[in-house]
């Protein structure tokens, strides 16, 4: 398949076929029913499986049976819809069972609207639902991205046997781009010998579930999870640098956010100011020692998000004081403009010029 123009929901679904998905179980939520829509056209002629839940509750926990089978499931919603799905996620991270979930985030809290917005971060990087435990995050800046972390989010779940959560917004989902998919090369995909598929009386029954009664075989399940958490820490985290050379000053900004600071950034190293960019690809694991090791060779950092101020707060802890940190935000489904973000960076960098 050469090159086609498409809508960022559209690219999701594709992306997901491409990368062996066959199962989706979903509901309706703008802005990203155009998946929903696209799922149940396309997977029949790929012989896979779309099914419409009655609701976003009943949807995870369809994903749950179908990731506890070994096939490749995914599902999706907007931040309302994902808020329902939290106790379904904790139990496919208690579980061990890989799947991936979709959040086209829009603007809250409450019903809030259907315009874009960054306010889920502290939902998707903390847990999101009851006890301790992660899931990683991807958020893409780009519907060509959306190819190459789609296929990520399913060799992640599948190395580690966890949920992952892509995140974009109703920008990222209502855009249209030209795009080139690939095919996911067969060896990346793994025998799950631990599915429930049937043992045909070869071996023990296999049992999938997060229930431990025991306090004691509950410790032991946390502390195998906060052991898979570390290794995720040190092997998964993916972040882009931009301009970061000969920075004095450096913004930090995830997914679509990103693209209108680095057309800042460009405007203002027109001006002389020496300015640099990271994007966070992985939410979580933060990349929090690349900031922290920049930030000891900067004068300030500049964190710019479509919300109140979530990512701010990781920034913050990982520079640990060392440079001082400010923000710029706007909330409700207001996308910050460039000129906006243009004006946030000059008063970061008051007399920054080469």
């Amino acid at each position: 398949m050469g090159k086609v123009l498409m809508k960022g929901n559209e690219v999701i679904g594709e992306a997901a076929i491409h990368a062996g998905c066959v199962y989706f179980f979903g509901y309706p939520i703008t802005p990203q029913s155009e998946l929903v829509a696209y799922m149940a056209k396309r997977l029949p002629e790929v012989n896979g499986l779309f099914l419409q839940a009655e609701s976003e509750v009943a949807a995870i926990n369809m994903v749950y049976g179908a990731a506890s089978a070994g096939v490749r499931v995914m599902t999706s919603s907007s931040s309302p819809g994902f808020s329902l799905k939290q106790e379904g996620i904790s139990y496919l991270a208690g579980a061990e069972l890989p799947a991936v979930i979709v959040n086209i985030g829009r603007g809250g809290p409450g019903l809030g609207n259907i315009q874009p917005a960054q306010s889920d971060y502290f939902q998707v990087t903390k847990g999101g639902g009851h006890g301790d435990y992660y899931t990683p995050v991807l958020a893409p800046s780009t519907l060509q991205e959306i190819i190459e972390l789609t296929s990520e989010a399913f060799r992640i779940a599948d190395d580690y046997r966890t949920p992952v959560i892509l995140l974009g917004d109703g920008m990222l989902g209502q855009m249209m781009e030209p795009v080139e998919f690939r095919d996911i090369k067969e060896k990346e995909f793994k025998e799950k010998e631990w599915a429930t598929s049937g043992t045909e009386g070869d071996g023990p029954p296999r049992v999938i579930t997060s229930l431990d009664l025991s306090d004691i075989k509950l410790e032991e399940r946390n502390n195998r999870l906060q052991e898979k958490y570390s290794k995720i820490k040190k092997q998964e985290i993916k972040v882009e640098s931009l301009y970061t050379e000969d920075a004095e000053h450096i913004v930090i900004a995830y997914g679509t956010v990103a693209r209108m600071v680095q057309s800042a950034i460009e405007k203002a190293r027109e001006e002389g100011m020496k300015i640099g960019l990271i994007r966070p690809v992985t939410l979580w694991p933060f990349p929090s020692e690349v900031i922290s090791r920049i930030s000891e060779d900067v004068k300030g950092i500049l964190a710019v998000e479509m919300s109140a101020g979530q990512m701010v707060e990781d920034v913050r802890l990982a520079v640990e004081g060392k440079t001082p940190v400010s923000f710029y935000g706007r909330t409700g489904g207001v996308i910050p403009s460039v000129e906006e973000i243009y004006e946030a960076i000059k008063k970061l960098g008051k007399g920054v010029t080469a």
